[in-house]
């Protein structure tokens, strides 16, 4: 029998359109691994949420493998360490997996030098190939877009393999339950019953797009009625490709702004292949001069900001929905954001932070840019003087019946008191009052802001 490949798996948990798999069943039989790394991501691990989704889209890629008379075989422990073990006690004389640009995978990619045969398919086109004028990687999303459009569309998706050739004889694998991944004390997942991780979901989102793509635009902004595509974890766990999600849309209007914000996952590669430390360092070093704020008050503000008790409804309804859901509205997530770094000034990795424990979409570039993007510390960012007013930020993004669902106490609020109830005269008591004022926050922010300039 031929010597068998191993298909290394990460963030890219899918059968069709995927690469990797079609070019090792091309080579022969076939060893599908997914290996828990907890180590070489170092602070980056993936957290709480995450752990939740990759229990159960492995459990169900696990399942579609064995559709195809093939399995799953998951360990755990330092990837590469794993991965050699898996060659010398399979004979396997390669691996095969897809590019992947998070500075610790890079890294390992290195470490297995021509054992490795790396393929693109997780982005739109290949992240190195999309070069500014001098060579570089784009810093600025606007001309990133316009030479990403140029080589736009992307090929047509690659269907399953009809086979996937099964070696003679199987590794031995650990089990999902060996690994606790999902939470017992206490349960904090019911929230969560909401998701169905897996290709076979991504697959129905993205075609679900089709329908309101045209009014993506307008829909996107607005919470009470998440016209968002919610592809974000199944795109983040590769259950779907990027130029599947494309295609899906093609002939259903203009989707330019629902395309655009698709290729902003490959933008925020390309920032994280230049600027590896982009998820812990300013991308404009001027910002390392910025006062903030540090010691008992800022403590009890952060976790007031974590727990929804702010006393502005918008960010509290935004941080309860991330905690009972993994998820939060893309509008809701640059208020909640600029709330915390601007209103409170207190460090944009506190909310990084924060978010790659508590989102099932947690994405190493995207978390990092964004939330640069938002303190205005990013090489393409918002200024650091733009503040976000979440009071008139609600009433502009008829947030109200989205408060009602997520701040229970504020549920019998009518009208548009909803939006500031300690103005309007009616908040209830067993809701909190302001932690900061408008002015206040934001007259500090400013302050802030002159020092570090």
């Amino acid at each position: 029998m031929t010597t068998p490949s191993l298909l290394w798996l990460r963030q890219d948990l899918r059968l069709h359109d995927q690469p990797a798999l079609i070019a090792a069943a091309h080579a022969g039989p076939v060893i599908p691994v997914y290996v828990l790394d907890d180590d070489a991501p170092g602070d980056w691990a993936i957290g709480g949420a995450q752990r939740w989704w990759l229990h159960h889209t492995l459990a169900s890629l696990g399942e579609s493998l064995e559709k195809k008379h093939s399995k799953l075989i998951v360990r755990r422990g330092d990837a590469v360490e794993v991965l050699t073990a898996l060659m010398e006690e399979t004979g396997a004389d390669q691996i095969h997996a897809i590019r992947h640009y998070e500075p610790w995978w890079r890294k390992a990619e290195a470490a297995l030098g021509d054992r490795l045969c790396p393929h693109d398919g997780n982005h739109l086109a290949r992240v190195e190939d999309v070069k500014t004028g001098s060579g570089g990687q784009f810093k600025v999303y606007s001309s990133f877009w316009k030479a990403l459009n140029q080589m736009m569309p992307p090929g047509d998706p690659e269907p399953v393999p009809r086979t996937i050739p099964a070696p003679a004889h199987w590794p031995k694998s650990e089990t999902l339950a060996d690994w606790d991944l999902l939470p017992t004390k206490p349960d904090w997942s019911a929230g969560f019953d909401d998701w169905t991780p897996g290709e076979a979901q991504a697959l129905k989102n993205a075609k679900a797009m089709a329908p309101i793509v045209e009014a993506y635009d307008i829909d996107r902004n607005m919470p009470s009625i998440e016209g968002t595509s919610r592809l974000s974890p199944h795109l983040h766990f590769g259950e779907v490709s990027a130029r599947t999600v494309w295609h899906a849309v093609d002939g259903h209007g203009d989707a330019t702004t629902f395309r655009k914000e698709l290729a902003w996952r490959d933008f925020t590669d390309g920032v994280v292949l230049t600027m590896p430390d982009y998820g812990k360092a300013n991308g404009r070093p001027k910002f390392d001069a910025l006062p903030w704020r540090t010691g008992k008050g800022a403590e009890a503000d952060l976790k007031a900001w974590q727990t929804g008790k702010t006393g502005y409804p918008i960010v509290d309804a935004g941080m309860r929905q991330l905690w009972a859901t993994g998820w939060m509205h893309n509008r809701v997530r640059m208020i909640t954001a600029s709330f915390l770094v601007k209103h409170l000034l207190i460090d944009w990795r506190e909310g990084e932070r924060w978010f790659w424990d508590c989102l099932v979409d947690a994405d190493y570039g995207n978390n990092a840019v964004n939330w640069q993007w938002v303190a205005g510390t990013g090489v393409d960012s918002n200024m650091f003087g733009r503040i976000m007013a979440p009071l008139s930020q609600s009433e502009k993004f008829d947030a109200g019946d989205y408060i009602r669902q997520w701040v229970p106490e504020l549920a019998k609020v009518s009208g548009e008191a909803i939006h500031d109830p300690d103005e309007s005269g009616c908040r209830p008591r067993d809701y909190p009052a302001k932690i900061v004022g408008h002015r206040e926050g934001r007259e500090r922010a400013l302050e802030a802001g002159r020092h570090a300039r």
